[in-house]
């Protein structure tokens, strides 16, 4: 009998692209070396942005949609893995060009897998997710840039979205003193509860100001852009640096090189999606050691397969907080 896959898959509708349940087997899945046992997948704001139709993530279609997987390999015809590896997938344009993770199977390339830490299961790997290693790339390249637990604030803007809660926890937990910055007053107890010292209205941040404001910030993490990224550059100490990883608040950065100039600012773009396997294994090794399980857990939502259109609308209009896991195997007829 042949195996059927329920999938959620992007097409093309009277010239737009429309996703829904579509049911596949393994002979539809791509021609990669490595066939893996979906567990689970989630949903970022670029899954949102594909699901919805409000923004176009998918170059080519048909596509299957989920930028996250974690599994366990099933097949593979690469000498590196081997039936029962556990293994995630963050980024390597999943969902845009390659096919995703809102499968139960995927097909996948040999170089695009790392191995699950001992420390994390697979649903946990996907709590973590591409919002996760991407945090954790941002803190690596504070780190790298000079910028240390000494006292001066760092600061996270979007905290109570996926990257910025796992931002928060992590920096916590290195002992930095971190300041949040969100506008759902409903997420302070939250906020606190993953290790913010202060919690800051995001609208502080959405003001044009000056080109160069009070040194408030040692560094930042920013999934923001647009004013806010400006003005966290602006607020950035001498020889401070800021990680930026997102532009939920526009692609636009309208400032100054006055920052980076008079104070030394760095500016450090985080790439999650094509960074080599070193810098990946290395994230994920330090989110192995460096994320408290107890604050992943709190920030966690484990959701079956059927809700992900509705977690997809809720998440483009920021009413989800940190990280909600889909699970594949709870499929339409479970």
């Amino acid at each position: 009998m042949t195996e059927t896959l329920t999938a959620v898959m992007l097409e093309d509708v009277d010239g737009k692209p429309k996703a829904s349940f579509k049911s596949l087997t393994l002979a539809d899945l791509p021609d990669h070396d490595v066939l893996v046992d979906v567990a689970c997948s989630t949903v970022n704001y670029k899954d949102g942005l594909a699901l919805t139709g409000k923004g176009k993530i998918a170059r080519k279609l048909p596509m299957v949609c989920g930028v996250d997987l974690a599994g366990t390999v099933a097949e593979s015809r690469s000498p590196d893995w081997r039936p029962g590896d556990r293994v995630v997938v963050n980024g390597w344009n999943l969902s845009e060009t390659e096919w995703g993770g809102y499968i139960q199977k995927q097909r996948v390339k040999s170089e695009w897998l790392v191995r699950v830490p001992d420390a994390f299961t697979l649903a946990e790997a996907m709590a973590i997710g591409t919002a996760g290693y991407t945090a954790m790339l941002a803190v690596l390249a504070l780190e790298q840039l000079g910028v240390r637990p000494d006292g001066r604030e760092v600061l996270v803007t979007g905290a109570a979205g996926g990257v910025g809660s796992i931002a928060v926890a992590l920096l916590a937990g290195l002992g930095y003193r971190v300041t949040a910055s969100t506008g759902r007053a409903e997420t302070l107890d939250y906020l606190k509860g993953l290790g913010a010292t202060t919690i800051i209205d995001r609208g502080s941040l959405l003001e044009k100001g000056l080109p160069l404001q009070r040194e408030r910030w040692a560094g930042a993490i920013d999934s923001v852009g647009g004013v806010t990224l400006a003005n966290v550059i602006a607020q950035t100490a001498r020889q401070g640096a800021v990680a930026v990883c997102g532009l939920a608040g526009g692609a636009d950065l309208p400032g100054s090189v006055f920052p980076f100039i008079l104070r030394g600012v760095s500016l450090a773009g985080i790439d999650s999606v094509l960074a080599p396997r070193a810098k990946r294994e290395l994230a994920w090794a330090r989110l192995a050691t460096d994320l408290d399980r107890a604050k992943l857990d709190a920030m966690t939502t484990i959701a079956p397969f059927t809700q992900v259109f509705d977690l997809a609308e809720a998440i483009v209009k920021g009413q989800i907080r940190g990280r909600t896991v889909i699970d594949v195997r709870a499929t339409l007829t479970a």
